[in-house]
């Protein structure tokens, strides 16, 4: 299908630093606080020590936002609560600090990046810096037809991977990854369906907006639409996202991938991004091992995907916004995890016992035998 080799990608991808992670499971085993008394926060902390290669592990603190923007041709068919070709309106609410993740990044400390992959708008409404990267003008419709040409998957996959690159060369040390799109939960769906082999009723969810029994109904049978054309494709991850996934879909699953080739840790967001890593793991087995899942969205998709790569998500608190607005909120207990690991101290070791003395000549104990005077041998017992 294309000059991309996906076999090469996966073959650069080694698992975190098993040695690493062991040394640090000896460290916390020498914490003045119980091992288990912190509970996953503990895990979190190995983790990331085998992703640093460091032992004790290192503070994070270079975190970076990046989310992936695109609209997608199904959205027309009511299967959303936004209305379609509406991206541009939350790219600008975040640009502008006006959407929860932009609130939260702000009183983080974090900063945030925009990749428009195809956004339905004029690339001059958006600053350069978001569109340069930029594929098309809205995904195709994918209960109809293919989402993408085979030129513009690779194109999409290859602009994310130059992002994964970009954020490692400027020092960020690790990714909160979201989307922002209209109609992107219905592609993930899809993915997920066809990946874990499951129905289209099965990974219909309600999607970040929230949609009425109607949408669902429209929604669950674009999925089911999508599928027959998903199945034919699952050989090729290539052929996959340009069938049933969208540029910005494809982009994501290039950046995990050469995040991960690049040793960069990872926090997904919500189904979409958990319809990338699924997709990213048929590529590379060992790629998940540097991804972490932020939260339960409560989409039934996402629950699948993440069962499926033996991902637990950090917390489960209702957010279902989207926009990477619940794996920002990981971030801090991931932030946690590496102070408590690096800075709490180890237990002093125990002073041996002082060896007992011997005089020079005879070799015996000094000191007092039981039931004598100091030094003395013992008196003998008395005879009738």
């Amino acid at each position: 299908m294309s000059g991309l080799n996906l076999d090469d990608l996966g073959n650069l991808i080694e698992r975190p630093d098993g040695g690493v992670r062991r040394d640090a499971e000896e460290r916390r085993e020498r914490l003045v606080v119980r091992p288990g008394a912190l509970g996953r926060l503990d895990e979190l902390g190995e983790w990331l020590s085998a992703a640093q290669s460091a032992v004790p592990v290192k503070p994070v603190e270079h975190p970076r936002v990046v989310l992936f923007a695109g609209d997608h041709g199904v959205a027309g068919l009511g299967v959303s609560a936004r209305r379609p070709g509406t991206t541009r309106d939350l790219v600008r609410a975040v640009l502008d600090g006006e959407s929860p993740v932009a609130v939260l990044a702000r009183r983080f400390g974090v900063p945030v990046r925009v990749v428009d992959m195809a956004v339905d708008c004029d690339p001059g409404e958006l600053p350069e810096e978001v569109v340069r990267h930029r594929v098309r003008r809205g995904s195709g419709r994918i209960d109809i037809e293919d989402a993408l040409t085979a030129d513009e998957a690779e194109q999409a996959f290859r602009a994310g991977m130059a992002v994964a690159d970009e954020e490692a060369d400027s020092g960020t040390d690790l990714v909160v990854l979201g989307d922002l799109s209209v109609g992107g939960t219905t592609a993930a769906g899809a993915l997920i369906a066809a990946l874990c082999g499951t129905d289209a009723s099965v990974v219909t969810g309600r999607g970040g907006a929230g949609i009425d029994d109607l949408a669902w109904m429209r929604k669950c049978a674009a999925i089911r639409d999508a599928l027959r054309r998903a199945r034919p494709v699952l050989g090729d991850q290539l052929e996959l996202l340009a069938a049933t996934g969208g540029a910005d879909l494809a982009a994501i699953t290039g950046f995990l991938l050469q995040c991960a080739v690049r040793r960069t840790p990872v926090i997904l967001d919500g189904v979409v991004s958990a319809a990338c890593a699924l997709v990213a793991q048929r590529v590379a087995f060992r790629a998940p091992d540097w991804w972490l899942a932020g939260q339960a969205s409560g989409e039934p998709a996402q629950a699948k995907a993440l069962d499926r790569m033996a991902l637990n998500p950090l917390l489960d608190h209702g957010v279902t916004v989207g926009e990477g607005t619940g794996a920002l909120l990981a971030l801090p207990l991931v932030q946690a995890a590496a102070a408590l690991a690096a800075e709490l101290p180890e237990r002093p070791e125990p002073e041996p016992e002082p060896e007992p003395e011997l005089e020079p000549e005879t070799g015996t104990v000094t000191g007092s035998a039981p039931g004598t005077g100091e030094g003395e041998p013992p008196e003998e017992s008395e005879r009738d």
